[in-house]
């Protein structure tokens, strides 16, 4: 497959919180469907100022004391502002007196914790789209749970219980078809989807990088994480569709693509799921074609880099070793 790919110095602050200085005034954001649900699209995320950029994108933070959310004592739930994930309830929040709103705890496991490259201190992040939110530290005594996520007041958005909605419910695919590029392509224009994911599974490496699955030793192969919407699709037109778009007869390739990492395989997350492929990689054999197609169980899926996000939505153009063939 070819492919194109596209110090800091400052006085640490242990105790007190981040370091850099704010420019410009938090944006007011505007919810299109005023119930801030969340954002898995990184296409559909929330629109940042140049000074939400600065922090949430380039990891810079505002200066104390003049955050929107420092002294606010209101209920409700506090948002990344990018995605609009749930990172942090009102009652977990107390005065640190360090002048960026601090909490104790987050919200479920919405809150990633990145130690900083000098090793010194442990950078918060947005799970769900990675925005820079502050840094956390541990120790200093403040509450019981003896945490301190000191936060950007420009990552968040404040939203009242009344303005928030029950998150959709939804079920998750994975699938690997060659080129997670080609494949990512039919899938996130399909009826129903939420949201898609490029990266790796089935391999034996944690992490692993894009050049690293290129090699062909770590034995993963690229994939498509799905996530969508039941109650508009269901997993077994996921699945067609998957066999719909690749040639489920090749071996360790897919088009010019050549090797392990462009295997066709379904990855299954539950039995059900795994009883569906069965059914349908039966009703092709049936028809005489000869698939070659793995049913495997689920493993960790990683996460590919961002550059291959999208990749022809944003670049343009189209797949060179994927298209629609109807078979069912």
């Amino acid at each position: 497959m070819k492919r194109t790919f596209l110090l800091f110095i400052g006085i640490s602050v242990l105790s007190v919180g981040c370091t850099q200085v704010q420019e410009n005034g938090q944006s007011q954001i505007v919810d299109k469907n005023n119930n801030f649900s969340v954002i898995m699209d990184s296409n559909s995320w929330n629109s940042l100022s140049s000074e939400e950029a600065r922090v949430i994108v380039n990891k810079g933070t505002e200066a104390p004391w003049e955050g929107d959310y420092v002294d606010n004592h209101k209920d409700g739930t506090y948002l990344c502002r990018r995605c609009n994930a749930r990172l942090f309830a009102s009652d977990t929040k107390f005065d640190s007196g360090s002048g960026w709103p601090a909490f104790d705890d987050c919200i479920g496991d919405a809150v990633e914790e990145i130690k900083d490259a000098d090793g010194y201190r442990v950078e918060i992040v947005c799970r769900n789209c990675k925005g820079h939110l502050g840094h956390v530290f541990k120790g200093e005594g403040y509450t019981k749970n003896n945490t301190r996520h000191c936060v950007n007041s420009i990552s968040m958005t404040f939203a009242t219980d009344d303005q928030l909605v029950t998150p959709t419910k939804t079920d998750t695919a994975i699938f690997a078809s060659g080129c997670f590029w080609g494949a990512e392509y039919f899938f996130e224009k399909a009826e129903g989807v939420i949201s898609t994911q490029v990266g790796y599974i089935g391999g034996h490496k944690d992490k692993p990088s894009y050049k690293e699955v290129c090699t062909g030793t770590t034995g993963h192969a690229e994939a498509v994480r799905v996530v969508f919407d039941p109650s508009k699709t269901d997993y077994e037109t996921m699945c067609k569709l998957f066999f719909e778009t690749h040639d489920p007869t090749q071996v360790n390739r897919q088009g010019p693509d050549i090797g392990t990492q462009y295997r066709t395989e379904v990855f299954y997350l539950s039995d059900e799921q795994k009883a569906i492929a069965e059914k349908l990689k039966g009703l092709l054999e049936s028809s005489g074609l000869k698939v070659s197609t793995g049913i495997t169980k689920a493993t960790t899926f990683w996460e590919g880099e961002d550059y291959h996000e999208h990749y022809y939505t944003n670049g343009g153009g189209t797949p060179y070793c994927h298209g629609y063939t109807k078979r069912f």
